[in-house]
């Protein structure tokens, strides 16, 4: 049996640069506190649940960044992957706190339907103009470096988020300083928690696939096994393995069957396989055992 392992070492997208990590946090404290006083002058709970929203916001940016600091740091005897699945962690504390606050405003949302209370709206609108702005930079700041991580993902989605609850509760303050129409507001608080929690479930519910050590959702383990197949030298791919360890982080390992063959021309056969795998599949980490009619029980997913 021979084994042998591969590894990718590209570059890494999910760089981000301090100074707009800084920027995002400052900007969402500061809306944080305008409209938490906003709310609390005005009676909008609207904008105290926005004001909640980006206080998660400037969290979730700092355990985001934490996570990503973490996510650099080299391997070791220990952490034999280094400490890749920081950001996972991070994206599932991130979208479970937004789950938490998101049902306690829905509580104090169905409280001022039965007894609607009187808003400023004129405040209301000023107020959620300034955090509208802020929130659409801040998304803005981090919309590119959320493509390639799911962390990132989970922290650009609270912005996106807020941007768009802001722009809501500006419309609702509109509508209660002209029309006076004050049942709007819990209306909102309702309509964007709604936004929020499917958002954060399917963050939550990626998370946990990771952490789980599921498959990528978008290979076919049946497609792998017939890529590798198709080469002349292989007979059979089986016991695969196929798990990812965090954001584009792909690793497989299997047995794969050969005639029997020199120890040489099996290194030329492992760089084959491995380069096939990393570019039709995106798979970074290989780790094949070759063998020649060993297995008896040669099922194609490993126990």
């Amino acid at each position: 049996m021979v084994h042998g392992h591969h590894h990718s070492h590209g570059h890494d997208d999910t760089r981000l640069p301090t100074t707009r990590l800084l920027i995002t946090m400052a900007l969402n404290f500061a809306i944080t506190i305008a409209e938490l006083i906003g709310g609390l002058l005005s009676g909008s709970l609207s904008l105290i649940s926005d004001a909640l929203h980006n206080f998660s916001d400037g969290i979730a940016i700092i355990i985001s960044y934490i996570a990503l600091k973490l996510k650099k740091r080299s391997v070791t005897p220990r952490h034999t992957f280094g400490l890749k699945r920081a950001e996972i962690f991070a994206a599932a504390l991130n979208s479970g706190v937004l789950l938490v606050i998101t049902l306690y405003l829905f509580y104090h949302a169905a409280i001022r339907l039965i007894n609607p209370a009187e808003i400023k709206g004129d405040l209301m609108i000023f107020v959620a103009g300034i955090g509208l702005i802020a929130n659409v930079i801040g998304t803005w700041l981090l919309a590119r470096p959320a493509k390639n991580s799911l962390n990132l993902k989970s922290a650009y989605l609270h912005l996106l988020a807020d941007a768009i609850s802001s722009f809501a509760v500006l419309l609702g303050g509109v509508a209660i300083y002209y029309w006076n129409i004050f049942w709007v507001d819990p209306i909102l608080t309702i309509l964007i928690g709604l936004y929020i929690l499917k958002e954060s479930y399917h963050i939550l519910q990626g998370a946990i696939h990771i952490l789980m050590e599921g498959a990528p959702t978008n290979i076919s383990i049946d497609e792998v096994k017939q890529a590798v197949e198709s080469l002349p030298e292989v007979n059979n791919l089986h016991h695969i393995h196929l798990w990812m360890v965090g954001d584009n982080d792909i690793h497989l390992e299997g047995h794969v069957d050969v005639e029997d063959m020199l120890l040489s021309e099996s290194g030329q056969l492992l760089n084959k396989i491995e380069h096939l795998l990393q570019d039709k599949f995106n798979i970074k980490h290989v780790t094949l055992q070759l063998e020649c009619n060993h297995c008896s029980n040669a099922h194609m997913i490993g126990h």
